[in-house]
């Protein structure tokens, strides 16, 4: 399939070793969990959870010091984003339309949603509050609940401009500071707004052609998205402009995270950009082994919490 060369290279590409089986298989617990793909990461308040290939989850009560795996995760498919709405609720999506939630912080999971059958994978997912959640993901699948994941209602999408139907990529999901505004990445330099939680969508060209993998809300209402090679784009709060920022790089950016006047921009081959600015302008630099990087957290006590394809990295100071 054409998508699996412009999805997120060789990091959404943790596809499970299920292939060819029908039934979910439980994530095992190993030696090496440390050091798996991780492909999303969220705050459960003070603990870290963060999910990633062949079912793994990693939890951290030191601010991402140190990392234990989960106990127990009903699927061994890649997981690729995660969500929590307090302590202890919280939600992960991934592989063969996995939506799994758990009530104890991450340490135990319970399967609400698997499409084995289909394997159209998730790849974000948002929730509000314990009730009232989005996921998104292949072929632009959305998915909306509003009890807590016991049942999940597809939201059809219109096409955008100048397509005969609505079949892109949604790759994540991020939210402003109200959590009024929900918005999707996709491709063709999509981005879609949501301001009824999910249910209906409009589109926002930002003026670029090619996937834009991540973005984030910035303090004063701005946009900031960014995709391959190396497109970092910086819009109006109502998404009408948008202007390229300058980046001497080629390395298309997967993870965006805020944190009052710093933005981190994180990317393939190791990518680290920092922005003191609000995202007007940022500073290169390179993880030394070139590890390609697949999220960033903000909110870490020594720093913007790192995530790659060889598990969790040290904080950016």
């Amino acid at each position: 399939m054409g998508y699996l060369k412009t999805l997120l290279g060789v990091i959404l590409l943790g596809v499970s070793a299920m292939a060819g089986a029908l039934e979910a298989v439980s994530a095992a617990p190993v030696a090496h969990a440390a050091q798996a793909m991780l492909l999303g990461a969220a705050w459960a308040q003070k603990r870290v959870v963060a999910v990633g290939d062949h079912g793994i989850v990693l939890l951290s009560d030191d601010h991402g010091r140190s990392y234990r795996q989960a106990r127990a995760v009903p699927v061994s498919s890649s997981l690729t984003g995660v969500s929590f709405a307090d302590a202890r609720h919280g939600w992960a999506v991934g592989h063969w339309g996995a939506i799994v939630a758990s009530d104890d912080g991450g340490e135990h999971w319970q399967v609400q949603r698997l499409t084995p059958d289909q394997d159209r994978p998730l790849f974000a997912v948002h929730f509000f509050d314990n009730l009232r959640g989005v996921a998104v993901g292949l072929w632009s699948l959305v998915l909306t609940t509003d009890d807590g994941g016991a049942t999940w209602t597809e939201r059809d999408l219109p096409a955008p401009a100048g397509a005969g139907r609505a079949d892109l990529n949604l790759m994540s999901l991020f939210v402003d500071g109200r959590q009024q505004t929900l918005y999707a990445t996709a491709e063709r330099g999509q981005l879609l707004r949501s301001d009824d939680r999910g249910q209906t969508w409009r589109y926002l060209d930002t003026g670029y052609d090619g996937t834009l993998w991540t973005g984030a809300v910035l303090p004063d209402g701005g946009l900031l998205v960014g995709g391959q090679r190396g497109t970092l784009l910086r819009g109006t709060p109502d998404g009408a402009s948008w202007q390229r920022i300058a980046l001497d790089s080629r390395s298309s950016i997967t993870s965006i995270a805020v944190d009052g006047q710093q933005v981190v921009a994180v990317g393939l081959d190791g990518l680290q950009a920092r922005s003191e600015d609000v995202g007007r302008t940022f500073t290169l630099s390179r993880r030394e082994d070139g590890v390609s990087l697949t999220a960033v957290l903000a909110g870490g006590e020594d720093g913007p919490l790192l995530f790659s394809r060889r598990g969790p990295g040290k904080a950016l100071p």
